[in-house]
Parts: C-alpha cells; structure tokens; sequence
C-alpha cells in the first residue's frame, strides 16, 4: 500500500470588496452624531430647553414696555426661562453618555471604536455643537422679538455688545452642559451625575448666603455669592447689579472659572475612562 502525501494548498489572503477607509474622528463623530438624534431624550430635553427659553422670554416680553428696555438688554427676557432651560441641558450632557452606561451599549462602543479618547472628544464635540446652537438660536428668538416689539424710542440706545453677552451666556451653559457630560463620564450613573450637577449649579448660592451670616467666614461667603452659576449668567445678560456684596467680578473671570472647572473635570474624564473597564 502505498502512501500519497498531499500538499493542502494555502489560502490566499482575503480583500474585502468594500472601501475599508482607516477610522478617524470623522466617523466617530458621525457615530455620535446618530446616536444623538436618534435618541427620545435628545428631542425630549432640547425641545424642553427651547419651549422654556422661548415661551416665558415670549410671555415677559409681552409683559414689558418699550421703557424697561432702558436698563435691560433685549436679551434679558431670555435669561428668565433659560435660568430654568439650563437643567434640560445639564440632564443632556448626562444622558449623552450616562445612558450607554446604563444600557451596556457602551461595550459595543468601544469594541467597533477601540479608541477611547477619539469616542470621548466626538461625544464632547456633538454634545457641544447641539447644545450651544439650540441655546443660542432660543435666545436670539427672544431678543429680535423684544427688539422689533419693544424697540422705540423710550427703549434708549442699545449697544451691539449686548448681544455679544448673550452669546456668552449661551457659550456659558453649553459649558454646563459639557461638564456635565464630564461627571456623567466619571459616576457613569444618570441620577448620581444629575444630582450632582444641581448641587452644583444650586447649593452654592445658599451655602453662600450661610457663611454670610457668621463673621468669620462672611467674605469666603461673599465670594462664593459673587461667583455662581445664577449671578454669571445674570450679568452676562445685562441684568442691573444689586446687592451689598462688594466688587463686582467681571464677565471674563465668570467665564474663566467655568472654563477652569469644566477643562479640569474634562481631563479628569479622560484619564478615567481611558484607564478603567466600561
């Protein structure tokens, strides 16, 4: 019997008929770009922040006369209902990541793109972009209407500044919104970020207005009245000062301060996740 060796001839190696580009953030932003719109909450929140911002500025603006405007900026009306329309984008910034925690989607996330931090900076990037362009156009609809409504002569001159402010304190909100997409990045719990980011956002004014009472203490209360989320966006919208409190900061060291709070938990966000499992 004789025996025959056969020599099993090697596949050769495989090319896919598909373009199979190299991933870049491109596509992660159009991933996230997806998720976002596709989500219930992304149109629940978003046009909760636009119904709130619009509607009271709406309603005040019906409310006012053409002489109130010779103290405030047209855009003023907006701040009443965005004061509240800050939350929707606070629970959004959240949920833009919490959710693919709570969900387990995440997993899938990382293993289609392995790359963290290009995941994260899209995240960052689609968040930013809907959040800033949804406040500032709200905003804008209000002060036109007060501007075309409410703008004769007993309204005084009004300065192009002002709108450049409110452009500011919509800047100032969408930071908000970032940093808390940063703790939702670092609790990975929808309710624990969100209750953490209105402790943030509320307990400040009244923990100040506690430490006012004790002598000793009063001027880290003084301070901490001065610097927070409600006053900066009331002066970055031109409200007239009040209050004993004295000096008071400018728009750029509010700004400043967020920028330095959201920038730290941003890069606190990125050395987390970059290092722990989902």
């Amino acid at each position: 019997m004789t025996a025959t060796t056969t020599t099993a001839e090697q596949p050769g190696s495989y090319r896919s008929p598909l373009a199979t580009p190299r991933p870049h953030l491109g596509h992660a932003l159009a991933s996230e770009w997806t998720k976002l719109v596709s989500l219930r909450s992304t149109l629940w929140t978003l046009g909760a922040l636009v119904l709130t911002v619009v509607g009271i500025g709406l309603a005040v603006v019906e409310q006012t006369a053409d002489g109130d405007y010779a103290q405030i900026n047209f855009t003023t009306p907006a701040l009443i209902g965005l004061l509240v329309g800050q939350l929707a984008v606070i629970v959004l910034g959240v949920l833009t990541i919490s959710s693919e925690h709570g969900t387990g989607l995440v997993r899938t996330t990382f293993t289609a793109a392995p790359d963290r931090y290009r995941v994260l900076t899209a995240k960052y990037l689609v968040f930013s972009m809907a959040a800033f362009v949804t406040t500032t156009l709200s905003v804008f609809v209000v002060g036109i209407t007060a501007a075309v409504v409410r703008g004769g002569t007993a309204s005084g001159p009004h300065a192009a500044d002002e709108w450049l402010g409110a452009a500011l304190g919509c800047g100032y909100v969408t930071l908000l919104g970032v940093l808390a997409l940063a703790i939702g990045a670092l609790v990975r719990h929808s309710a624990g970020a969100i209750a953490v980011m209105l402790g943030l956002v509320t307990l400040p004014p009244v923990i100040g207005a506690m430490l006012s009472m004790w002598e000793g203490v009063a001027v880290i209360g003084r301070a901490i009245l001065r610097h927070n989320v409600p006053v900066a966006m009331m002066q970055l919208f031109g409200m007239p000062e009040g209050g004993d409190l004295g000096p008071t900061p400018s728009n750029l060291s509010h700004l400043t301060l967020i920028v330095l709070i959201t920038g730290a938990a941003v890069a606190g966000s990125y050395v987390v996740v970059g290092r722990r499992d989902v």
